[in-house]
This record gives C-alpha cells, structure tokens and sequence, in this order.
C-alpha cells in the first residue's frame, strides 16, 4: 500500500510542473512502489494537464516524448538496477524513437502510460511504450536505446544483461524492428555527416 506521503507525490508529478521536477518527483515515489521484474509492463496512471497542449487543445507530440522518459526510469528504478546502474556512473541515452500517434489526448483525461522492455540486437536495447485511455491504445513508441559510461565509452549488451540478470539473447528484437534500426540509422557520432538535402 501506498504511504499518504507517497500519494502526494504522485499527485505533483501529475501536475503541471516542469518535467525536470516531475522526474524528480517519480524517482521517488518509483522507491516506494512494488518491485518490477525486468520482463514485467511497467504502468503509471496519470491525466492530461494544461501545459502538456498545444494550440489544438490536445497533447503536443513532443510532450509525449518527455513523459516516455518518465516510464522508462520508473520501470529501472522498480526492477533494483537503477542504483546500481548509477554507481557504475552509466547512464541511458536514446539513439532512435519511433511514434505512431493514433487518437488525441486531451484536458483532464487520464490514462495509463505502459513500458516494457521489447528486447535486444547486439548493440541496443529496445523498449516499447503505449498510452492508453479505456484500454485502448492511444499512442504507441519505441525506442532503441544504449548506456553509457560517465568515465566515456559505451557499455556492452553482454554488460547490461549482466547487471540486470538477464541473458539478452534469449530477448531478441522482431523481424520488423529490426529492419527499422537498420534503416533509419544514421553514421557513427565520430564521422563526418553534413546536410545535404540533394
């Protein structure tokens, strides 16, 4: 059960705040929920709030991807590995996103934002999101995403399914997302890509 304090958090999160102190916010309240198996749907309920519009009256589409950030650390922080992650100074970067946005959210309606994690190809891992309004799916995402080491460099798949306690080859990624990751990849950070357009 839920302490009073950890409900009043809860609620700030929710409001319209700015999304460094919404993250803030969830990290603490994620320490006091149920723990998450790294396979399990992780699930916050939450409601459409003034400052996630856009002049349409509906949630902005880059909104969407700020509180898909808010999922994503509440799922490591509820399966243990988020302090450990921490302590070995890695930290999770986004490489691609993929969003299909199929009904509007709109003021004071609540839903529920899902995340799990999909699984792995030899250098990422890739997680799904979705929210959902009466059970049906709204939006729904994925994101390819890679750690990496405050000291520099990239840590390994081998090295994250180490310290979450998971063999990622038993995780593979779908035929589909596959070839997305492959298509819509971009050259290395380290080597030349000027724009272009021709």
């Amino acid at each position: 059960m839920h302490s009073d304090f950890t409900r009043s958090l809860e609620l700030y999160y929710r409001c319209p705040v700015n999304m460094l102190l919404r993250t803030l916010l969830m990290m603490i309240t994620s320490r006091r929920k149920p723990r998450k198996d790294f396979r399990d749907v992780g699930r916050i309920r939450m409601r459409v709030m003034p400052n996630d519009l856009d002049l349409l009256r509906h949630v902005n589409n880059g909104i969407y991807l700020s509180i898909m950030d808010l999922g994503r650390t509440d799922l490591m922080i509820r399966t243990g590995k988020w302090q450990e992650l921490t302590r070995l100074g890695w930290y999770p970067v986004a490489a691609a996103v993929t969003v299909t946005y199929r009904r509007s959210l709109r003021l004071w309606q609540k839903y529920t934002l899902e995340t799990r994690v999909i699984g792995f190809d030899e250098k990422a891992m890739y997680v799904g999101q979705r929210f959902v309004r009466d059970n049906e799916v709204y939006v729904e995402a994925v994101m390819r995403g890679r750690f990496l080491r405050k000291s520099g460099g990239t840590v390994t798949v081998a090295e994250l399914g180490e310290v979450a306690g998971i063999d990622p080859s038993a995780m593979p990624i779908p035929a589909w997302l596959a070839a997305w990751a492959k298509d819509s990849a971009l050259p290395p950070a380290k080597a030349s890509f000027p724009s272009d357009w021709l």
